[in-house]
């Protein structure tokens, strides 16, 4: 009597996997093994990159509200100081799009600030 080797729900698993790194270079699309490890270090690499993105973006905004800020004769700090102070609720994303975009609008808001400190 052969051994029962999970028949087609194994190879329903495997066809699966394959059709997840299909387009993977070389041997990693089509080889299970090799397929497995390169699908896996993919869901690692996406999991972590979710996380940095948010991260990175944030950074983004800082920078772009701190260049708007120094034209204009203030520090980042102070400027988060002072809309904390004047108990405006505005968060980085935006304040980085009225800073890029809308420089009339981000001139309001730091003479707004500058009034509090």
């Amino acid at each position: 009597m052969p051994r029962a080797t999970k028949g087609c729900a194994r190879k329903r698993a495997r066809k699966r996997l394959l059709n997840k790194t299909e387009g993977y270079w070389g041997g990693r699309g089509n080889l299970y093994r090799k397929a497995m490890e390169t699908y896996i270090r993919a869901m690692v690499f996406s999991f972590r990159d979710r996380k940095a993105k948010k991260r990175k973006f944030r950074e983004l905004w800082i920078s772009r509200i701190s260049a708007a800020v120094r034209e204009r004769g203030l520090s980042y700090s102070r400027f988060i100081n002072g809309l904390i102070k004047s108990k405006i609720d505005l968060n980085r994303k935006m304040l980085a799009e009225m800073a890029v975009n809308d420089k009339p609008a981000f001139d309001k808001l730091i003479e707004q600030v500058k009034a509090c400190i």
